[in-house]
């Protein structure tokens, strides 16, 4: 059975998708920590620990990350962007980038945001306009 996350990457589950190629979907999380909180995912591998990724899935999803992320820093005002791989939420590898202007701005027992979905389409839509001029 597949996961959330691949339904997501599927278009099976509506997202509010930052970037994406063949391999790899980027998308907002819907309980930010901060706007731009974004998730990147591998699309063809459903393995929730990062650590068990062939070399291969592993190096391009770190590549395709720091994409997005600079994408997401021109996108959404920040300091930088944070990184996190946690893991025990949904059982697919996700990487977490987060705008940071403080690090407690990543703090994952802070209370989330709330956004309405005219926001969360617009920061997509500027993260995903960032990403493709690269």
């Amino acid at each position: 059975m597949a996961t959330l996350f691949t339904k997501i990457a599927r278009g099976e589950i509506p997202s509010y998708k930052v970037a994406e190629n063949s391999d790899y979907y980027a998308f907002l999380d819907i309980s930010p920590m901060a706007k731009g909180h974004t998730l990147v995912i591998p699309k063809n591998v459903e393995d929730d620990y990062i650590f068990n990724l062939d070399d291969s899935t592993y190096a391009g999803l770190c590549v395709f990350a720091k994409k997005v992320a600079i994408a997401l820093k021109a996108a959404v005002p920040c300091k930088r962007v944070g990184v996190a791989v946690l893991g025990m939420e949904v059982p697919h590898t996700h990487i977490h980038l987060v705008p940071l202007n403080q690090e407690s701005d990543m703090d994952f027992r802070k209370e989330k945001l709330s956004l309405d979905p005219s926001e969360m389409k617009q920061i997509a839509d500027s993260i995903l306009a960032e990403y493709e001029k690269q």
